[in-house]
């Protein structure tokens, strides 16, 4: 089974739509990926709940999915990549990259600007 770490940008596209009743590239993307392991971080909380019309709403769609904790490991694998980096990330990026790296997933996400450099370890679930 794939673990996915699922970026603010798939979230808010997925609930959007649930919310809409269509289906659009997240629940598209979730389809084609019936056995995968979802995935979110308190960084994809944080931001998803900062844009949200209905913070209780989005606080019981987040159950759907498994919570991976950010810790030690995490803050030094983030500075790590950030210290070698030729071009650094945003802050949310890298610590998103640094849980993603920990715990063996790939991001899923629509932020290409951010995250392609990661090749196999970004999916971008508006890709065609």
């Amino acid at each position: 089974m794939s673990r996915f770490l699922l970026d603010s940008s798939f979230v808010i596209d997925l609930l959007n739509e649930i919310a809409a009743n269509q289906r659009g590239p997240a629940r598209t993307w979730a389809a084609r990926n019936p056995g995968a392991e979802l995935w979110i971080s308190p960084v994809t909380s944080a931001e998803v709940l900062e844009g949200a019309a209905d913070a209780t709403a989005v606080r019981e769609a987040f159950r759907a999915f498994r919570w991976q904790t950010i810790g030690r490991q995490h803050a030094e694998r983030a500075a790590l990549r950030q210290r070698r980096a030729a071009r650094r990330m945003g802050e949310n990026e890298a610590w998103q990259v640094a849980v993603a790296e920990c715990m063996d997933a790939v991001i899923v996400g629509h932020d290409p600007a951010a995250f392609d450099r990661l090749g196999s370890d970004y999916a971008d679930h508006r890709a065609p």
